[in-house]
């Protein structure tokens, strides 16, 4: 028996950088090994602002994972978001090529090249191009079409875009930790699989991240990813409401916002009271909790409309049939559910990490959700197959795995 797999997720976010070891076992299984998490610097809403903090916030996370793993990490599959990412979704259409065998995986990689073939500035590249589904001639909702015979065949492809100076910058300041970047994953599309089961993708769902400085948005029907966004907002700009609003440093604020933070005003008893650092060597002084609240309220509101507004862009927002699950350390404050609930108007949950084993309590929280993610992601088979041209970060380091899978 040789020594177990091992598999670093880090999830590099605005607020946090958190990075989880996990070992495969005999069975395939991922078993938790590792957790760290520190304070992210350098970073403004999932891009890189200062390359050495970045760099230092990285490698303590690291780390730490390492300490509690007792294992040295070489090598990380990473999380790519922030408010540069695009998505659209493409068709490509190619002529089945001749032979008694059907549709085989070139004919599959040509025409998601096809699909691939739109006009995106220079700025920006593909960074991922999923197919939802196949046509064959003209039977559609075909999800693998590899031995099928037909002369035409046509894709439906969702096409993400990145910018191609903050991904540089992403995988440089994780080479100057010492690290191999050996995949880079769009988040959401890390986090469905730590916190989505199969039947919500197949029935139709929202996936809300609501992370400290971003918001990301997925949206799954039929299997497959439909739509992706970032809402450029999170729990940083509450943490700045409160700060503003009671006039106390912005790491009181952040620790008010934890401990006593509620999204939804009505849930707070008006008896129940919190005491407030003051500024500058002024008095702590006391208020109501609910008037916390009340400052609380309007930003998550606010960005679960804009959120809303971008899943009802989308055609799949009909086919919702799961609703929305929640993820991400904002959405661990108390009221969160309850107000999406009024927002969406159709049912809520709250997405912790699971199909982890090992350390799984250590992650049993929103916040680890994308690390646990990524881990995920890089033991599965399917998803680290190599098909296809068009990974962004293939332009700055070699190596890399592309990826063009599918979730069914």
């Amino acid at each position: 028996m040789g020594s177990p797999k091992r598999i670093t997720g880090l999830d590099i976010g605005s607020t946090k950088i958190s990075a989880v070891i996990g070992e495969l076992d005999s069975d395939g299984r991922l078993g938790i090994v590792g957790v760290g998490a520190t304070p992210s610097e350098g970073l403004r809403r999932g891009v890189v602002v200062n390359l050495e903090r970045t760099v230092a916030s990285v490698q303590k996370a690291v780390k730490e994972a390492e300490r509690m793993g007792g294992v040295q990490v070489k090598s990380v599959h990473v999380g790519i978001a922030g408010d540069h990412i695009r998505s659209i979704n493409s068709r490509g259409v190619i002529a089945v090529s001749r032979g008694g065998d059907g549709i085989s995986q070139g004919d599959v990689d040509r025409v998601i090249e096809a699909a691939k073939t739109v006009a995106i500035p220079t700025d920006r590249e593909i960074v991922h191009a999923i197919p939802q589904e196949f046509v064959v001639d003209d039977q559609d909702g075909i999800k693998d079409p590899i031995g099928i015979s037909g002369v035409r065949l046509e894709a439906e492809v969702h096409i993400i875009t990145g910018a191609v100076s903050c991904t540089r910058n992403l995988v440089k300041s994780i080479e100057r930790a010492g690290l191999k970047v050996e995949n880079l994953v769009l988040e959401p599309l890390a986090t469905n699989l730590a916190v989505l089961d199969e039947d919500e993708r197949n029935l139709g769902v929202v996936l809300l991240d609501m992370g400290g400085g971003t918001t990301d948005i997925a949206v799954f029907a039929e299997g497959s990813i439909r739509h992706t966004a970032v809402v450029g907002l999170g729990g940083a700009n509450i943490t700045n409401d409160v700060a503003i609003g009671l006039r106390t440093p912005v790491d009181k604020a952040e620790f008010l916002k934890i401990e006593y933070g509620c999204a939804l005003a009505s849930l707070v008893d008006e008896e129940e009271t919190i005491s407030v650092p003051g500024v500058g060597g002024r008095p702590a002084r006391t208020i109501s909790r609910r008037l916390l609240a009340s400052m609380i309220e309007p930003r998550v509101e606010e960005i679960l409309t804009l959120a809303l507004k971008e899943v009802k862009q989308n055609q799949a927002a009909d086919l919702l049939g799961a609703g929305v699950v929640l993820t991400g350390g904002t959405s661990a404050m108390q009221g969160v559910c309850e107000l999406a609930e009024q927002v969406f108007d159709m049912p809520v949950r709250c997405g912790y990490p699971m199909g982890v084993q090992g350390l799984a309590d250590s992650v049993r929280d929103p916040k680890y959700s994308t690390s646990v993610g990524l881990a995920l992601y890089a033991a599965a088979p399917e998803q680290s197959e190599e098909r296809g041209n068009g990974n962004l970060v293939g332009r700055f380091v070699g190596g890399f795995k592309r990826w063009l899978g599918e979730f069914d």
